[in-house]
């Protein structure tokens, strides 16, 4: 097991149909993800397309994420927690400056994907909206967003098998109010 520190990343590759599992060890953590096709990082993971084609903004076991060309990158086998969310962007200095009025520097999931992820030729202009795992966000009737902590509890997990070769990038979430107001490790394996 592989284990992400508190507010930073990994990036990785993975070969089609091998899985990976991303497990919340001490509960209430939220971990972006955003995939890549490893033959052409310019296909990489949609938030729209998979809403669209999944017809449901909580995606959970059963579910597949798709890629801005409409293929499916990744299907969802086991998620014990079933509270994820595919509508925020991942937190970046911008983040802290316009929503929590920070003027100073602060640990973002946005740094930590394109740090992470340059090794594979990706740029900050290059990260999508993630997957974020656990985050428990939650709307009105009138649309409006709200995001409350995460659900998931010590030991939960999700597990994902890849339907491509996949450059995959991870993070232990560094925004207080996702994350309950604390900041903890996020654990992830491939398994073949």
């Amino acid at each position: 097991m592989q284990v992400i520190e508190k507010q930073s990343g990994a990036a990785f590759k993975m070969k089609k149909g091998q899985l990976l599992k991303v497990v919340d060890p001490l509960g209430e953590q939220v971990s972006d993800m955003v995939v890549f096709n490893a033959e052409d990082v310019r296909e990489k993971i949609s938030s729209g397309k998979t809403l669209d084609y999944e017809e449901s903004i909580l995606i959970t076991k059963g579910n597949y994420i798709w890629s801005n060309r409409s293929n499916k990158m990744l299907e969802i086998l086991e998620d014990t927690n079933g509270r994820n969310d595919f509508l925020l962007a991942p937190c970046s200095p911008e983040t802290f400056k316009i929503m929590y009025k920070n003027t100073g520097y602060h640990p973002s999931c946005f740094e930590n994907l394109h740090t992470n992820l340059a090794k594979y030729g990706i740029e900050p202009d290059d990260i999508p909206t993630a997957f974020n795992i656990f985050m428990n966000v939650r709307f009105d009737s009138f649309g409006r967003i709200t995001v409350k902590p995460p659900q998931s509890k010590a030991g939960d997990y999700i597990m994902f098998e890849a339907k491509m070769d996949l450059i995959v990038g991870l993070t232990a979430c560094s925004a207080e109010d996702s994350n309950g107001g604390s900041f903890k490790p996020i654990h992830f394996e491939v398994l073949d």
